[in-house]
């Protein structure tokens, strides 16, 4: 056995053991994946495809928790489809579809597009126009994957910051 082989397996041990050096992605580590969201019909709904990767931190409740589970242990360059099922996702809920006066509506409002609306609190949420007759307005502020399976591939392309 060569005289370094024992100083080279020492070096890889401690590299190993250094605070912040994941091999995997664990809870509470920042990092960044590319991802494509898909619905069972093969619709694309999002994708980091062409921009920047998405950088969360493990744990923080940033994105959807299943989402977060399926990163934790993956290694970088690892890739892994994965479905979260509507009930875990985005659930469908009839309390966010309302009717409201016709004239609360821009002019050129139409059935099927996405309006944008301001809140007391100054939050902005986006919701479409569902239905319109002679006096009112059917918005749905569901996002427009609730109730779907949300289907996923995803990337882990760095660990940016291992957990403390």
């Amino acid at each position: 056995m060569k005289k370094w082989f024992p100083i080279v397996c020492i070096m890889l041990l401690a590299v190993m053991l250094i605070p912040g050096c994941s091999v995997t992605a664990q809870p509470g580590d920042t990092v960044k994946i590319h991802y494509t969201g898909t619905l069972d019909d093969g619709t694309e709904f999002d994708s980091s495809a062409g921009r920047e990767p998405l950088e969360f931190t493990i744990g923080n409740g940033e994105v959807l928790e299943d989402f977060e589970n399926t990163v934790i242990g993956m290694k970088v360059g690892e890739t892994k489809t994965f479905t979260i099922p509507a009930a875990r996702a985005y659930p469908y809920s009839e309390d966010l579809v309302f009717d409201i006066d016709l004239s609360l509506l821009p002019g050129d409002a139409a059935v099927g597009q996405q309006l944008y609306t301001t809140q007391p609190d100054g939050s902005v949420f986006t919701v479409r126009v569902i239905s319109i007759n002679e006096t009112t307005a059917t918005l749905d502020a569901n996002s427009t994957v609730a109730g779907k399976d949300l289907n996923f591939e995803i990337e882990l392309v760095e660990i940016v910051a291992a957990a403390e």
